[in-house]
């Protein structure tokens, strides 16, 4: 994987969800090395639903790209337990998946079984994800959390060197980041109906 290219190309996914919504705002930023952005995708998924990796991998499809050379996610658990799988999309689009998170954790069974019952499906799918691993970010002077498909690990820490400018979010998952809060606070002001949140 040729990263130091200036057309490299990560597809940054991140999401902003409220608990009172049904739907959450997915986006997807195309970020290149070179530090342009060069396409901006969005999608929905369900708040408390299981339908994020089919939202992130029909966001990718949608998109017709064939320049994407990494999809990065940020969070595997994303709007309130919708679990994102990475092998999944890896084996459904066939590029590679990054997934990060930030801090320690103990594990989320307890809160999966306080929360949904009963629900085996999205325990399976959780306890399915495996292990995360620590992989120092050089920018940053700190380790980050990563569970990754289709890819090795080293080069997943050469991925975040180059993508990560400033603290611990590399900069297409910030963009992502940034674009997900915007569309919904947008939608929440003007059509909170098109986010399923009761008026």
């Amino acid at each position: 994987m040729l990263v130091s290219k200036p057309a490299f190309r990560v597809l940054g996914v991140a999401e902003c969800f409220r608990k009172r919504a049904r739907k959450s705002v997915i986006a997807g930023v195309v970020w290149r090395r070179d530090g342009f952005v060069d396409g901006v995708y969005l999608s929905f998924a369900s708040v408390g639903g299981m339908d994020a990796t089919d939202a992130i991998v029909d966001m990718y499809l949608r998109s017709s790209r064939r320049d994407i050379n990494v999809i990065m996610l940020n969070g595997c658990i994303i709007s309130w337990f919708n679990i994102a799988d990475p092998e999944k999309i890896y084996e459904r689009t066939g590029i590679p998946v990054i997934c990060l998170s930030y801090e320690e954790s103990e594990g989320l069974e307890k809160y999966i079984e306080k929360y949904f019952p009963g629900d085996v499906h999205r325990m399976r799918a959780y306890q399915s994800l495996g292990s995360r691993r620590l992989v120092y970010v050089k920018p940053a002077r700190t380790y980050v959390y990563v569970r990754a498909s289709g890819i090795a690990m080293d080069e997943v820490s050469r991925i975040l060197n180059v993508t990560t400018k400033s603290g611990k979010v590399p900069e297409p998952l910030r963009v992502a980041r940034q674009v997900a809060r915007a569309v919904h606070s947008l939608l929440e002001r003007e059509d909170p109906q098109l986010l399923g949140i009761p008026l």
